[in-house]
């Protein structure tokens, strides 16, 4: 198991530099080897459940030799309508023990996630906000127990 201080982002204390958001993709990195232990060897759909939160799926969308590309979310229904939020795409470089968030949906309808991009829009840049975000998701994951294993 991690300790916190391998996972807290040293990125927080130096917004907006290149080093700390390095950082930030390593912390990233660490808390998707937790929530997907064997992320280097599974392709295809997957799906999270644990009492008292939603589920969770991650599909492998892409994979190279030093990449993995994966999509993350959780899935709202309003009628007939299914709504992903967040919807993230990460990429993950094996070569280098880095994720990165590639892109984050704009329209959040958890409220934990509207407080994140509110609270960081001002100070944070596009890069910043969406690894911030995917760094806190992840923890939370982990703190409820998600664990996503091969089928």
């Amino acid at each position: 198991m991690l300790l916190e201080h391998q996972l807290v982002p040293q990125a927080v204390a130096k917004p907006g530099s290149f080093v700390g958001l390095m950082a930030l993709y390593e912390s990233n990195y660490l808390r998707l080897l937790q929530l997907v232990p064997e992320i280097e060897r599974l392709d295809g759909y997957y799906r999270s459940g644990v009492a008292g939160d939603c589920d969770l799926h991650l599909e492998i969308l892409d994979r190279s030799r030093y990449t993995v590309t994966l999509s993350l979310t959780y899935f709202f229904y309003e009628g007939a309508q299914r709504i992903a939020d967040p919807d993230m795409q990460i990429r993950l470089y094996l070569d280098c023990n880095l994720a990165e968030a590639m892109s984050l949906s704009g329209n959040h309808r958890h409220a934990g996630f509207r407080r994140l991009v509110r609270e960081h829009k001002k100070e944070l840049d596009a890069r910043w906000q969406r690894n911030i975000v995917l760094n806190k998701w992840l923890e939370y994951l982990s703190d409820h127990g998600h664990l996503i294993l091969e089928r």
